[in-house]
C-alpha cells in the first residue's frame, strides 16, 4: 500500500510557497484535522489554513479499521460518535463527493447477565439520542448471523446503525467541502516550528511562516512534538501515548461469498467485547482486530518521538501476540479457520490516560487548541471537528465534552503515567466500568500527607484528579481486590462498611481526609467588583462563605467554588481537585490586563480534613484554639492540634461540621489528633450517600455545561439585579422569564439492588421524562436515592415515576425540592 504514495513525483513533494497569514492554523491532516478544518469554515472561519506533512490521511488515519460505532457507556463520547455517523451517512448520499459506507449494522456479544446490564443501560442512553438499539437474545443472533456459535451467550445487543468505511474518503470528502467553503489545504507542507509574537502565534514551515491568531494541534501521532512547542508559553506536553494496534485480514472465503450473494448484503459486523476483538466481513474474507492484554506501546521518549516521517508505515507484523485472540475467534466462528491470513496491519493509534481524545483548549494556553489522542479517530472524528470549531469559534461546545476535556489530566499525567495507563484502556477496551472498581495503573500518581495513616485504617483508595482518598474503610477479612469489585449490584464487601461510615457522621463525628481540592487565592483592588462580574452569585461578608456559580454566554453551569472572604478584595475560591485547570483558565483567561488583581494556585501547598456530625463541636472543642460557636457558613483562622490552620463551617456530608485547612507538613498531626478523640474515618463512598440526601450537586454529574444554572435549581445563588453584567446574565434574564425547559428533581426510589447510573431515564408512564445525575442508598433517610433531571411540570412532589435501571422499570416518588435529610438544616446551624 506504501508503493502508491512513494511513487509520487519529487515536484509533487516539494512545498509551495505558503499563505502568510490566516485566522486559524490546523496542524494534522488526518481525519480529526480535516474535519476541524470543514467545520471552522462552515462556521464562518473560512480563513483557515490545513498543514499536512506529507498527504492527507498519511498517519493513523490511512491504516485505521475503519469502523463507525454509535455506541459508547458516556454520552458524551455518543453525542460525538452519533454526529459523526450522521455526517458520514450524509457523505456517502452526496453526488458531489460519492463516498463508500457500509451501513451493516453490528451485534456486540454477552458473556453474562452483568455484560447484558450494561447493554440494557446503553440502550435506554442511546434512546435518549434518538437511536434504536435492541437487545437480542442467542436465537436473535443465530438468525441474524448464521456462522457464529451462540451456545455460550447470554445474548448481544443490535445498533442498526454500525457499519465501516474507507477511512481515506471521508477525509477527502471533508477536504473538498473544506476547500469548496475557502479554506486552504497544503500537502507536504510540515509544520516546523511554532513561536509567539505578541497576540498572534507564528507557525514556521519549510515554505515560510504563518502568522495567526489561532493553533490546533491534530498531529496525530506527533502531537506531542507539536505539544512540545507550545510548552514555553505556559502549555504542557500533550497526555498521551501510541501504541501498536494490530488487524488480519483473510483470503476469501467462498460460504461467506455465496451467503452475501443470497442476501444482497455484507454481515453485520460483530463485537466479541469479553473476549476483546470485533471481526467485520471485508469483500468475501474477513478483518479481525483484536485488543490485546499486552498493550506494545511505541515512541515513548519524547527527546526523539515519532520518526521524522512515518507516514504510510507500519510496524512489522506479530501473530504471536494475537494467537489467543485468532483461536478464540474461530471458535466462535468456525468460518475464520477456513481461509489464510493475506494481510496483517500494524499501526500506531494514539491513546490518551482513559481511552478519550483530547479535544478544547490547551491548559494555560490562550488560542491555543487540541483535537489529538484519537484511540476512534474515524468514529469520533465527524463530531470531534464540530466540537473543536466550537470552541474556537464561540468557546463553549454543544454537549458538556469534560470527557475529551483537555484540562481534566493535571501534573501528574507525565509520560510514565500515560504509559501505564494507555497501556491499561488498550488492555480493557472494552471493560465494563463498574461503580466500585478502581483502575490500578498509573497509581498511586498524587498522595496526600495523610494517605499512609488512610490506608493503614483500611482506606480502599481511589483516584480524584490524581489525587489519592480513600472510596471506604474495610475491616477485618473484608475482600478488598479488584476482582470483588466486577458487578453492578450495591451490595458487597463494601455495603455494612460504608453504612457504618454513614451512620458514624449521623450519629457522631467522622474524620475525612481530602486531599487535592483545588484552591486558588484572588487579591487585588478591586478583586470584590471583578469577581462580581464573572459570577452569576454574589458574594459573602468578610469571613463569611458562599457559593458562587459561573456560567457561559448561554446561562449553562460552567462551575462551582466555593468563596471564603478574607478581606474586601481577598478572596480563597476552592473548588474540585479535578477542576484545578478548567476553573484556573477561566478566571485567568479573564484577569484585566492591567495586572491589578494576583490569582495564584495554592493547590500544593495545602490540604483539608473534613470532621462533621454532631458531635463534632465537642470532639474539637479540646483541641482547637478557635470560636466554634461562630454560625455556619463562617470562616476563621485558629490553632488545631497545635498547627496553624484555617476552620471553615461547612458540611457536604450535611451535619454540624468543619473543614480544616492546613498546610501539607501540618496535617498528620491535626489527623493523628483528631483520631486519637474518637473521630470515626470514612470515605467519598458514603460522603456521596450523605451529600445525594442533602440534594447536593456534584460537578460533572449534577453540574454541567448541558444544563443551564437555573434548570440546576440554583436560583436563590443568581443576582440577575446586581449592577456588572456577568456571562449569561442576559439568556439567564430571559430564561428566568420564560421559564426552565427543565428542573432539578429528587427521588425517592423502590427498593433496588443496583444504583441508578448516570442518564438512566426517567419515565412518566410510557414517556420518557427526565433522566437520573446521581444516585446511592441514604442510609440516615432509609431509602434509594436519585437526583436528576425531568421536564419542567412532570415530577411536582408526590409525583410517582419510573426509573429504568439496567432495562428494569423501578417505582419512584418525586420529592419536595428541598434537602430530604433535615429539611430545615437545623443539624447544621446547630
Amino acid at each position: 500500500m506504501s508503493v502508491e504514495h512513494t511513487a509520487e513525483s519529487a515536484a509533487a513533494r516539494t512545498p509551495s510557497q505558503a499563505p502568510s497569514q490566516a485566522r486559524v492554523v490546523v496542524i494534522g491532516g488526518g481525519i480529526v484535522g480535516v474535519s476541524a478544518l470543514y467545520h471552522l469554515a462552515k462556521a464562518g472561519w473560512s480563513d483557515a489554513i490545513l498543514l499536512e506533512k506529507n498527504e492527507l490521511t498519511a498517519g493513523s488515519t490511512w491504516h485505521a479499521a475503519g469502523n463507525v460505532p454509535n455506541f459508547s457507556v458516556s454520552s458524551s463520547i455518543m453525542n460525538i460518535q452519533r454526529y459523526g455517523a450522521a455526517l458520514y451517512r450524509e457523505l456517502a448520499a452526496d453526488p458531489e463527493y460519492p463516498i463508500n459506507y457500509h451501513v451493516t449494522g453490528s451485534i456486540r456479544l454477552a458473556h453474562s447477565v452483568e455484560r447484558m446490564r450494561e447493554f440494557e443501560h446503553v440502550r435506554s442512553l442511546a434512546a435518549g439520542q434518538g437511536l434504536t438499539f435492541e437487545m437480542m437474545s442467542p436465537a436473535d443472533v443465530k438468525a441474524a448471523y448464521p456462522f457464529i456459535e451462540t451456545h455460550d451467550l447470554e445474548g448481544a445487543l443490535w445498533d442498526p446503525l454500525d457499519g465501516d468505511i474507507d477511512p481515506a474518503q471521508p477525509t477527502q470528502a471533508l477536504a473538498a467541502r473544506a476547500r469548496a467553503l475557502g479554506a486552504t489545504v497544503l500537502r507536504h507542507q510540515p509544520a516546523t516550528g511554532l513561536r509567539r509574537e505578541g497576540d498572534d502565534w507564528v507557525v514556521e514551515t519549510a515554505a515560510g511562516s504563518i502568522r495567526c491568531e489561532v493553533i490546533v494541534n491534530a498531529a496525530g501521532y506527533y502531537a506531542r512534538q507539536v505539544g512540545a512547542w507550545l510548552a514555553p508559553y505556559g502549555g504542557r506536553i500533550p497526555p498521551m501515548v501510541t501504541l501498536q494496534h494490530q488487524y488480519l485480514l483473510t483470503e476469501e472465503i467462498p460460504a461467506l461469498e455465496a451467503w452475501s450473494a443470497e442476501q444482497g448484503r455484507k454481515l453485520p459486523l460483530l463485537r466479541d467485547v469479553d473476549s476483546s476483538y470485533y471481526l467485520r466481513q471485508e469483500k468475501h474474507g474477513l478483518n479481525l482486530g483484536p485488543y490485546e492484554r499486552g498493550g506494545e506501546t511505541a515512541w515513548t521518549d519524547l527527546a526523539s518521538g515519532a520518526p521524522e516521517d512515518f507516514s504510510f508505515q507500519l510496524f512489522p507484523d506479530n501473530l504471536e501476540r494475537i494467537e489467543w485472540y485468532i483461536e478464540d475467534a474461530m471458535a466462535r466462528m468456525p468460518l475464520l479457520g477456513e481461509a489464510g491470513v493475506s494481510r496483517v496491519i500494524n499501526g500506531p493509534i494514539p491513546y490518551a490516560p482513559d481511552g478519550n481524545p483530547l479535544i478544547g483548549p490547551v491548559p494555560g494556553v490562550r488560542n491555543a487548541f487540541e483535537a489529538c489522542g484519537f484511540t476512534f479517530g474515524i468514529a469520533q472524528g465527524g463530531g470531534a471537528g464540530k466540537a473543536l470549531a466550537e470552541w474556537v469559534t464561540e468557546g463553549e461546545t454543544e454537549w458538556d465534552l469534560w470527557s475529551c476535556d483537555p484540562r481534566r489530566f493535571l501534573d501528574h499525567a507525565d509520560q510514565a503515567f500515560c504509559d501505564a495507563t494507555g497501556a491499561q484502556v488498550y488492555r480493557h477496551e472494552y471493560a465494563m466500568h463498574f461503580p466500585m472498581h478502581a483502575w490500578p495503573a498509573g497509581r498511586p500518581a498524587r498522595q496526600g500527607p495523610n494517605d499512609e495513616a488512610v490506608r493503614a485504617a483500611g482506606g480502599v483508595m481511589e483516584a480524584y484528579g490524581g489525587w489519592e482518598r480513600a472510596l471506604w474503610f474495610a475491616g477485618a477479612g473484608d475482600d478488598a481486590s479488584e476482582a470483588a469489585t466486577q458487578c453492578w449490584d450495591r451490595e458487597g464487601p463494601w455495603l455494612k462498611r460504608i453504612r457504618a461510615e454513614a451512620e458514624a457522621v449521623r450519629d457522631g463525628a467522622g474524620l475525612l481526609d481530602l486531599p487535592g481540592f483545588s484552591r486558588f487565592t484572588l487579591e487585588g483592588p478591586g478583586a470584590a467588583a471583578w469577581l462580581l462580574g464573572r459570577s452569576v452569585s454574589g458574594l459573602p461578608k468578610i469571613g463569611r462563605v458562599s457559593l458562587a456559580y459561573f456560567a457561559d454566554t448561554r446561562g449553562r453551569l460552567l462551575t462551582e467554588m466555593s468563596v471564603l472572604r478574607r478581606g474586601e478584595d481577598a478572596f480563597t475560591l476552592i473548588t474540585a481537585a479535578a477542576a484545578r485547570r478548567h476553573d484556573f483558565d477561566l478566571l485567568a483567561a479573564a484577569l484585566p490586563a492591567s495586572g491589578s488583581l494576583s490569582l495564584r494556585d495554592e493547590t500544593d501547598r495545602l490540604t483539608t480534613l473534613v470532621v462533621t456530625g454532631p458531635e463534632a463541636r465537642a470532639l474539637l472543642a479540646p483541641l482547637a484554639e478557635a470560636d466554634l460557636a461562630l454560625p455556619w457558613l463562617s470562616h476563621q483562622s485558629a490553632i488545631v492540634a497545635g498547627r496553624r490552620a484555617m476552620l471553615a463551617r461547612v458540611s457536604f456530608a450535611g451535619e454540624l461540621g468543619w473543614e480544616v485547612h492546613c498546610a501539607m507538613e501540618d496535617a498528620p498531626a491535626i489527623y493523628a489528633a483528631l483520631r486519637a478523640a474518637g473521630a470515626a474515618p470514612f470515605g467519598m463512598a458514603a460522603l456521596d450517600s450523605l451529600r445525594i440526601e442533602k440534594g447536593y450537586r456534584s460537578w460533572k454529574g449534577d453540574l454541567s455545561s448541558d444544563f443551564t444554572v437555573l434548570e440546576c435549581g440554583l436560583d436563590r445563588f443568581v443576582q440577575l439585579g446586581k449592577e456588572q453584567d456577568f456571562p449569561g446574565k442576559a439568556a439567564m434574564a430571559a430564561e428566568a422569564e420564560r421559564g426552565p425547559a427543565q428542573r432539578f428533581v429528587a427521588l425517592l426510589l423502590e427498593d433496588t439492588p443496583r444504583d441508578a447510573p448516570y442518564m438512566a431515564p426517567i419515565f412518566a408512564g410510557a414517556e420518557r421524562v427526565g433522566f437520573v445525575t446521581s444516585c446511592a442508598y441514604g442510609w440516615r433517610v432509609g431509602g434509594v436515592v436519585a437526583l436528576g433531571m425531568a421536564r419542567t411540570g412532570v415530577a411536582p412532589p408526590g409525583t410517582r415515576l419510573e426509573v429504568e435501571i439496567f432495562g428494569e422499570r423501578i417505582g419512584a416518588v418525586a420529592q419536595p425540592d428541598g434537602p430530604l435529610w433535615d429539611p430545615s438544616n437545623a443539624r447544621l446551624r446547630a
